[in-house]
């Protein structure tokens, strides 16, 4: 009878024992394990929109460096080197900002009557919009629009004034 009181405390002991174990199931363990990866995912996607941003900044920086505005050769629609290279920095934000619409300017100096200056300008408007859409824009996200020499931006008659006034603008 002496070792029945032991024998009780070490049933009591395993039944506490069992039940502990029963109730210390993975379920807890697997709502911790799913909170931090949960943690974890939330803290990836912040880094990747972050870089995300960051690259949108260096890109947009870098379309501003080399600036909105296409210039053309006399009577000429036909993108020249350096109007590619900028083109490519600008898509390069637009493939990025898929929300972004842009608007084309065509433009032409005082040279040729005004109905040909006016198809002039929405040729060179056309011929940006064309090279975007090659390279990836939706030309719904596009539109172009034609002034012919009704705006120039350097008044005056001679050749520094007449390639000012041919171009296209990006806004």
């Amino acid at each position: 009878m002496k070792y029945l009181p032991v024998a009780g405390k070490l049933c009591a002991v395993l039944f506490t024992a069992l039940v502990l174990a029963a109730c210390s199931g993975s379920d807890t363990k697997d709502q911790d394990d799913a909170a931090v990866a949960a943690a974890a995912a939330e803290e990836a996607a912040a880094q990747a929109k972050a870089a995300q941003m960051a690259e949108l900044q260096r890109l947009e920086d870098a379309a501003a460096a080399v600036g909105n505005v296409f210039y053309f050769e006399f009577d000429s629609s036909a993108l020249t080197q350096e109007s590619i290279n900028q083109l490519n920095a600008h898509i390069a934000v637009l493939r990025q900002e898929t929300d972004r619409n842009v608007r084309l300017e065509g433009h032409a100096d005082e040279r040729g009557t005004r109905e040909y200056n006016m198809a002039l300008g929405e040729r060179r408007a056309n011929s940006v919009r064309d090279y975007m859409v090659a390279n990836g824009i939706a030309t719904y996200r596009i539109e172009t629009v034609s002034y012919g020499e009704e705006r120039p931006v350097a008044y005056g008659s001679g050749e520094s004034n007449w390639s000012q006034n041919r171009r296209v603008e990006l806004k």
